[in-house]
């Protein structure tokens, strides 16, 4: 292999969360698809299948390793993520391996096992940010109120009714929306705080977008920055009608948002003992204060050697 120097040092750890979306489809066949995906890429892989609680430990355990492989979805990978950098931070290899798969398409990783295989044979690296809410890192976003509740609903009837997860999500929605409730927050960021009262506040790893057809997306993931939008409904039928205006592309900054804005770091306050904050889909339940903050280039990802076209043009 190119950069990193992999080949010459022994195998390649490969860490899956063999429970995560598109793995847990494969069963049984889960291991044999990896290590022939690896074998006809040349990389001699040292296959570990994990539970997703698992992986950050396991990942610790590989820290001289130049190149470490994880499988799973954002939630894993975000973990798995952290625990790289704080042992030392070599590099990353990235199996789309969960439902979404959101960073991994966003760095044009194929979904496909022999072809990613094949990319993180050839080496190419870039270094992207990390953020973390006191000692959670994640690759994507994190949120307060409205997600982390829907989150813990819905994996509550994937557990009771044994549903795939896109399908719990339905009644989970509704769910919480019958329970939506607001959280009196107060945000402090560059010197300034003020308070915010929001079914939903929304942290991202980088300026996340708002215009139409560009909902959701980034344009960058090494900008440094953290992307904050605090929802401003305070009824049931206006998060409705929040939600399919954003979607569509046409939320209104000044009526729909109580905070909004791009910040380096960002400490959230609240009353309460202690918050559930959804990091990468994956909940967690933090004592505040929260402190978010960007880590600029901490984490180095293996990815496609051209640019994405969204890169080359802003470069």
């Amino acid at each position: 292999m190119p950069t990193p120097e992999s080949a010459s040092v022994g195998p390649v750890p490969v860490i899956v969360n063999h429970r995560g979306g598109t793995a847990a489809a494969l069963g049984d066949t889960l291991r044999n698809r990896l290590r022939d995906a690896f074998a006809a890429a040349g990389v001699d892989a040292d296959i570990r299948l994990v539970d997703g609680c698992d992986v950050a430990d396991e990942v610790r355990r590989c820290a001289s390793a130049p190149l470490v492989v994880v499988g799973g979805g954002d939630g894993t990978l975000g973990s798995a993520a952290y625990a790289r950098v704080e042992s030392g931070g070599g590099a990353l290899g990235l199996l789309p391996l969960g439902t979404r798969n959101h960073l991994a398409h966003e760095l044009g990783i194929p979904d496909g096992l022999d072809e990613a295989a094949a990319l993180i044979a050839a080496g190419h690296t870039r270094a992207i940010d990390l953020a973390t809410v006191n000692d959670v890192g994640f690759v994507n976003n994190a949120s307060i109120g409205f997600y982390p509740l829907m989150v813990r609903w819905r994996d509550a009837e994937r557990e009771r009714r044994n549903l795939p997860k896109w399908l719990a999500t339905v009644p989970a929605v509704w769910a919480t929306l019958r329970r939506l409730r607001h959280h009196r927050l107060r945000l402090a960021a560059e010197g300034r705080a003020r308070p915010v009262t929001t079914p939903l506040l929304f942290v991202g790893n980088n300026h996340y977008e708002l215009e139409r057809g560009r909902v959701g997306k980034r344009v960058a993931l090494d900008d440094g920055l953290l992307s904050v939008f605090a929802v401003s409904t305070h009824s049931r039928v206006g998060m409705v009608w929040f939600a399919v205006r954003t979607l569509a592309g046409r939320s209104d900054p000044e009526r729909d948002f109580a905070a909004l804005g791009d910040v380096p770091a960002l400490t959230v306050h609240s009353r309460a003992g202690h918050v559930h904050v959804a990091v990468d889909g994956e909940v967690h339940r933090l004592v505040p204060p929260l402190r978010f903050a960007v880590r600029p280039g901490a984490l180095t990802v293996v990815v496609p050697q051209q640019p994405r076209a969204e890169e080359a043009a802003r470069a």
